[in-house]
Order: C-alpha cells, then sequence, then structure tokens
C-alpha cells in the first residue's frame, strides 16, 4: 500500500516546481523585452567607435613582445550587437534545454528523497 505523503511534502514540491518554472521562464522573457533597446543601444555611432577604437587599441599592440599576445577581433561589429541580433534565439532555446533538464533531475532527486523508503 503507498505512503500518503504529508500536506507539509506536497507544498513544498509546488512551490519547488513554481520556483522552477519561473527560473525556467522569468529570465528569457526579460531578456527579448530589453532586447530591443539593447539593439539601438548598440546601433548608435558612438557604440561603434568604441568598438572601432578598441580593435585599433588591439592591433597596435598585437606586435608587442610580452607575456600576453594580443589578437585583433575580426568582427567590424561589437560581439553583444551580433549576438542580440543573430543568436539570441540560440540562447533561450539553451537556457530552457538546459535549464528545464537540471531543473527537471533535481525536483525528481528531491521527490525521490521525499517520498522516502520502502
Amino acid at each position: 500500500m503507498p505512503q500518503r505523503r504529508s500536506p507539509l511534502v506536497s507544498v513544498g514540491l509546488a512551490v519547488l516546481v513554481a520556483a522552477w518554472l519561473a527560473a525556467l521562464v522569468v529570465p528569457p522573457v526579460a531578456l527579448l523585452r530589453v532586447r530591443g533597446g539593447w539593439l539601438q543601444q548598440l546601433e548608435q555611432p558612438e557604440a561603434q567607435e568604441q568598438w572601432d577604437a578598441f580593435r585599433r587599441d588591439m592591433r597596435r599592440q598585437s606586435g608587442r613582445e610580452g607575456p600576453v599576445q594580443r589578437k585583433v577581433p575580426r568582427s567590424a561589429e561589437p560581439p553583444l550587437r551580433v549576438w542580440l541580433r543573430d543568436y539570441v534565439w540560440l540562447g533561450v532555446a539553451a537556457w530552457v534545454l538546459f535549464g528545464g533538464v537540471l531543473g527537471l533531475a533535481l525536483l525528481l532527486f528531491i521527490r525521490g528523497v521525499a517520498a522516502g523508503g520502502p
């Protein structure tokens, strides 16, 4: 005959599931909401000028001798702009996939411990 769980354990598991779902959904939604504003900021000429200045500085430092060898970034655009424009959906999918699998495994472990022995 199966054991009945205490109401406290059931409520605790429900809270953990709700927290897991919130942690799975809130960060991607927040990222997608602020993405447009960030892209507008990164498309300003000042942002491009800062990136170009950084690349020029790396180009100047790349030929020097020393313990650190600098490499000039190949991208003509700031990496954050490229990522937000072209790869944000890959990041969201990875967040949901890995967060979902890891969270589900953790919840199953906790449920197994909460269920107790035979």
